[in-house]
């Protein structure tokens, strides 16, 4: 028996269980998903409803933890959600009014993420779902910060915009991850360009540290947002001769791919060199002119990427999602508003509380998964290392 034959069987008999017990048929009523994210630091539960509504969300952060260690340790980390996750489900459900007995799926990031953090999330989500009867729906964690924008979605003003329709195009910017996808449906995505080395947020994040900049704290905090903080107050041009602008060398000026690497390692060097860290304008300054050059660098791909599909292949975008946590940056959402206005598509980004990691996106992503017949069973692992266009793939767990 092939593959696609196993997994058919597979679904069959999970949509039995579906309509005869325990699980509850299908109906008009909205569904109820209870998410559960843990892919790196943040431990988050939120239940969310198939109508687009948010019942609750609860975050745990670490920042405390490892803002005296220089960055993110796993095993740390994981220490950290074993600890956390057990209130955050529990008042995630109280603050929904809900039990478990109310919820219709238990939807959890299957990955990509750190091992040791996605195992404590998708244990305790297997068991919950086990014990309680109910389905389970394994997230692809960029897939999930995708498709938030179709539940909750506003521009750079806070206006509130219709979802998106597919296709759209999306940039996805975190600490570990920038990649430019078409979305064409729930599980369907052609990756445009990726990074060749640096994710965006782990160059910014090392360019923070370089300039000693103290952690934001809170629900948008870490060494990102604390540099986004300095570049409020600096010269974005003080120091542009400098600092290169990445893929700018003709022989890759038509190439659609990301590379922060060299600009990292360029704002390093300056750092030492010219004393920066000495003057609190002069790291503002920095600080302004490294994010200057990250947007510059995020827009010269976008360009290309939506002069191919628009005006040469005819793609009929309806929108250009831009998400991560890097996305809850202010400047670089104004920016990108121009330059998608410009191609006369709208500028979709989740509120800045919802473009970190969150367990709202990994419930809203459930409910889509779960909706187009996407359910796992409960033998699923987690995958740790998952390119976004092997959704697409039928996978025999």
């Amino acid at each position: 028996m092939n593959k696609t034959v196993q997994r058919a069987c597979r679904l069959q008999g999970f949509f039995k269980h579906l309509t005869q017990g325990p699980f509850r048929s299908y109906s008009t009523k909205p569904l109820i998903v209870l998410g559960i994210e843990t892919s790196c630091d943040d431990t988050s539960a939120a239940v969310v409803t198939s109508d687009r509504k948010i019942l609750s969300e609860i975050v745990r952060t670490q920042h405390h933890l490892h803002e005296p260690l220089g960055g993110i340790v796993p095993t740390l980390a994981s220490t950290g959600h074993m600890q956390n996750l057990p209130m955050v489900v529990r008042e995630a459900l109280e603050h929904a009014n809900k039990s478990i007995n109310d919820i219709d799926c238990v939807a959890v990031t299957r990955g990509p993420g750190l091992p040791p953090c996605l195992s404590v999330g998708m244990n305790a989500a297997k068991t919950l779902a086990a014990v309680a009867g109910k389905p389970i729906v394994g997230v692809h964690h960029m897939e999930a910060h995708a498709l938030t924008a179709r539940l909750t979605t506003e521009n750079s003003m806070g206006d509130h915009l219709p979802a998106p329709a597919f296709p759209f195009m999306t940039l996805l910017v975190s600490g570990g991850h920038t990649l430019l996808l078409q979305a064409n449906a729930v599980g369907n995505y052609d990756q445009v360009g990726s990074t060749m080395d640096d994710a965006i947020g782990e160059a910014i994040d090392k360019a923070s540290r370089a300039l000693g900049l103290k952690w934001a704290q809170g629900r948008r905090g870490g060494p990102g947002v604390a540099l986004e903080q300095a570049a409020l107050k600096g010269d974005p041009l003080r120091y542009d001769s400098m600092l290169p602008l990445p893929l700018s060398e003709r022989e890759w000026t038509k190439k659609i791919g990301f590379s922060f690497s060299g600009l990292k390692t360029a704002m390093m060097r300056m750092v030492e060199r010219q004393n920066i860290t000495n003057s609190e304008q002069d790291v503002a300054d920095a600080a302004a002119t490294f994010q200057s050059k990250c947007i510059q660098h995020l827009e010269q791909k976008l360009r290309l990427a939506l002069d191919q599909s628009i005006m040469q292949q005819s793609i009929p975008l309806t929108a250009l999602v831009v998400s991560g946590g890097v996305a809850s940056n202010k400047v670089l959402r104004s920016r990108l508003e121009v330059l998608a206005a410009s191609y006369g598509l709208p500028l979709i980004c989740p509120p800045p509380k919802l473009c970190t990691d969150n367990g709202v996106m990994i419930a809203w992503a459930g409910i889509e998964r779960y909706q187009a017949g996407l359910i796992d069973d409960y033998e699923i692992t987690t995958i740790p290392k998952w390119p976004i266009e092997r959704l697409k793939d039928v996978v025999t767990k």
